[in-house]
C-alpha cells in the first residue's frame, strides 16, 4: 500500500535560495531509490517561509529505508543546519472505506 510523507520546513528568509538547491539535491537522490513514486514541493501562500514537500512511496518500508540512508542524512544535516532546527515528517496511508 502506498504512503505519502508530508515534510514541513520553516525556512529563514535569507536561506530560501540555498534551501531550494538542497531540496533539488534531495529529490534527485530520492528518484533513484527503490519504491519512490513522486514528490512535489510547495510554498505556503499565507506564510512564505513555510515549505511543504509531499513525497509518495510504494510502502512505509521504502520510505523508512530512504529516511535512514546515508545519502539522505548527509543532505538533511545541511538542511537542518540552515533551518536552525529539525524537519518535521509525517507519514499517511490510504484508508479503505469502512
Amino acid at each position: 500500500m502506498s504512503v505519502k510523507v508530508l515534510i514541513t520546513r520553516t525556512v529563514p528568509g535569507d536561506k530560501g535560495r540555498e534551501m531550494l538547491q538542497l531540496f533539488r539535491e534531495m529529490r534527485s537522490l530520492a528518484t533513484a531509490q527503490p519504491g519512490y513514486i513522486s514528490g512535489e514541493t510547495m510554498k505556503s501562500n499565507d506564510r512564505p517561509d513555510v515549505f511543504l514537500v509531499i513525497s509518495t512511496w510504494e510502502s512505509a518500508s521504502d520510505w523508512e529505508a530512504w529516511l535512514l540512508s546515508k545519502d539522505r542524512q548527509a543532505i538533511q544535516e545541511k538542511i537542518d543546519a540552515l533551518l536552525g532546527g529539525h524537519t518535521h515528517f509525517e507519514m499517511f496511508h490510504y484508508r479503505l472505506r469502512d
